[in-house]
């Protein structure tokens, strides 16, 4: 992995009650602790942000992977579902990936090997998964 470096910044206000705000270069949202936890809800809480950041790497990961195979994507969406209880913390990833009407049955295979291809290079799912974090991938290939 090339070297990087990430500055955050976290504002707190009022207390397990009370808001903040996150921000990074490119982030710019409210946090708070969930209502179900005593807070005020009245922001993205930690692992709301922990499932984006690793959809995001997921969903680039997925763009670069399709490139690369010079695949015809007409339209790319990248839902994710996390399912957290005390015995276990499990993302799913749902893929739909829509090649254009001209694409071979080849292209279409292709990009349906590109879904698992894009999990097991996301460097940030890689990380959740040493933590026994589960990442499954459902992805659905069509075209125009």
């Amino acid at each position: 992995m090339a070297e990087m470096k990430i500055s955050v910044n976290a504002v707190w206000d009022g207390g397990v009650t009370g808001k903040g705000r996150l921000k990074a270069e490119y982030l710019d949202t409210n946090i708070a602790i969930p209502a179900s936890l005593g807070g005020s809800g009245n922001g993205a809480n930690p692992k709301e942000i922990l499932v984006a950041s690793v959809t995001t790497c997921y969903t680039a990961t997925l763009t670069f992977v399709l490139e690369s195979r010079k695949l015809p994507v007409a339209e790319l969406t990248v839902n994710s579902e996390a399912n957290i209880s005390d015995n276990e913390f499990k993302i799913t990833h749902y893929a739909n990936i829509v090649l254009s009407a001209d694409a071979t049955e080849e292209q279409i295979q292709s990009a349906q090997r590109a879904t698992e291809a894009a999990d097991k290079g996301c460097d940030v799912g890689n990380l959740l998964k040493k933590a026994d974090v589960i990442i499954e991938v459902q992805g659905k290939v069509t075209s125009k």
